[in-house]
Parts: C-alpha cells; sequence; structure tokens
C-alpha cells in the first residue's frame, strides 16, 4: 500500500555530529527531498532548495542544501527576525501549538513557540509559568500576508489567534552551518550552505499531541521545511520575498499547520 506521506524520514542506529557537513556518509542513508517549490504557485523554487531527515531513539535529525550565489547573512544576535533576509526554516505541528525554527548562514536562530488561542484555557497544559502570557515577549498573531479587512484581526486560519512567544528556546537543540564559499563577499560566485539540526525528542513532549517519543514506525508529523531568499532588483528588495518549500500552500502564508508536509516516520 503505497503512502500517503509527502516524505519518509528513516530510522538510523547511529548518532550524528552536527556540524553542517551534510557530505558525511550518514545523510546517504536519508531520501533527499525534490527540488522545493514556490510556496504559493507550487512552480520550481528560484534557487535549489532540497531536505533531508533522519532519526533515531533520541533525535529528530534534518538537514537541508541550499543553492546560493552570494551566501549572505548580516543578523548575528540571536532571535533576530532572520526572515528578513536568507534563511531555511522549521516548523513543526503540535496540533494544540507549534514550534518555528529560523536559521541564517552564519547560524543565527530564531526561535518561537506557537499556541492556538483557543486551547490555551486555564488549567490546561499550557497554563504554565514556561507560557505566561503576561511576560513581554508574548505577542498575539494572526498568522501571515494574504490578510484583508475581513481577516486583519484574526488572520485566513479558522482557528483565528495564537499566542507567540518569543522567549522560548527548544531545550538540546544542535545546529550547524557550513558554507560552501564566502560569506557576505559578492566579489566570487558561491555554491551555496548546508545545514544540520538535531532536536532531542524528549524536547517535543508538548508537540507530541498524544504521540510516542521517539515515533513508532508509521507515525506521521505535519512539519513545514522552507526557504525565504531576499531578492533585490534595480536597488530595491523585492516584498515579499521568494518563498521555498517542500510542499505549496497555494498562499503566501507559512503558518497553516493543515498544508504542511506529511513526514512519515519509518523503521526499515
Amino acid at each position: 500500500m503505497a503512502s500517503c506521506a509527502d516524505y519518509q524520514a528513516k530510522k538510523i542506529t547511529e548518532t550524528i555530529t552536527i556540524d553542517g557537513n551534510i557530505q558525511k556518509d550518514i545523510w546517504e542513508k536519508a531520501t533527499w527531498s525534490k527540488r522545493f517549490v514556490d510556496m504559493t504557485t507550487g512552480e520550481a523554487g528560484m534557487y535549489n532548495t532540497q531536505t533531508a531527515l533522519l532519526w533515531n531513539d533520541t533525535y529528530l535529525y534534518i538537514a537541508f542544501v541550499a543553492e546560493e550565489p552570494f551566501v549572505e547573512a548580516k543578523l548575528t544576535q540571536r532571535d533576530s527576525i532572520i526572515f528578513l533576509e536568507n534563511d531555511l526554516e522549521v516548523f513543526i505541528d503540535g496540533e494544540d501549538c507549534y514550534y518555528e525554527l529560523e536559521i541564517n548562514a552564519a547560524n543565527t536562530l530564531y526561535e518561537v513557540f506557537f499556541i492556538w488561542k483557543d486551547a490555551y484555557t486555564k488549567g490546561s497544559k499550557f497554563d504554565i509559568p514556561q507560557f505566561d502570557v503576561h511576560q513581554p515577549q508574548a505577542y498575539t498573531f494572526g498568522g501571515d500576508y494574504d490578510r484583508s479587512g475581513a481577516t486583519f484581526w484574526k488572520g485566513t486560519h479558522p482557528r483565528g489567534i495564537r499566542w507567540a512567544f518569543t522567549n522560548f528556546d527548544m531545550p538540546g537543540l544542535q545546529t550547524a552551518v557550513q558554507v560552501d564559499g564566502t560569506l557576505n563577499d559578492h566579489s566570487d560566485i558561491d555554491q551555496g550552505w548546508s545545514v544540520e539540526i538535531a532536536i532531542p525528542w524528549q524536547s517535543l513532549e508538548l508537540l507530541a499531541h498524544g504521540r510516542t517519543l521517539p515515533p513508532t514506525h508509521g507515525d506521521i508529523w505535519r512539519m513545514f521545511l522552507g526557504r525565504f531568499q531576499k531578492l533585490m532588483v534595480g536597488g530595491k528588495e523585492v516584498q515579499p520575498h521568494p518563498a521555498m518549500a517542500l510542499n505549496s500552500h497555494g498562499v503566501y502564508d507559512t503558518h497553516l499547520p493543515d498544508q504542511w508536509s506529511k513526514i512519515e516516520f519509518v523503521s526499515f
């Protein structure tokens, strides 16, 4: 019976050293995705971008390779708004919540934990000091672009508003970048950059939504695996930035978990 998943992540027994090098033998065991497509139209992305996922009993591993002729990353302060320049992104859906990770070529990170407002009720699993809505780095969020007057406050998703906790740091997260070229030097042509990510399964308990950790064979999680590319034309920055992803959403909004890729975890 054919799988309904968009991607199958294979289980390994090895532990991967996270250094940004995707040429390691271990990544030959993974299935590398097809070229990312434009997030809105589904047409081929402007630069080649591919991802691969592996997992063992301890970690979820994610790798990216991104073609880019002029590798640039000027933002170096953690939790800067990384999507203002070129970045690679991972979102993980937890049904009533989701996690966002953005990385640039300088390995600068931006993390946010989102909780749907209708799920944040008194006494719920989210009603804990870590997610205190009164602290200054908690915001309400309605989604990305594609909003009109009718959806200005709540965005386009039927669930509406979510709480965004910008002070969230995923426990045990490891990331590393390697640049095939010279960072922030436009005097030569670069090949691009690569990223490795490791996330401990034990840190994903809130996102598991009752699923076993680590997964069991055949479990499916929804994830957004994407890229945003700053593009200058005639001295002006193109807005919104071209967005590429493993699967198209049909609209320019990354914050639609029901549209994200279905990642199946397999142990064969």
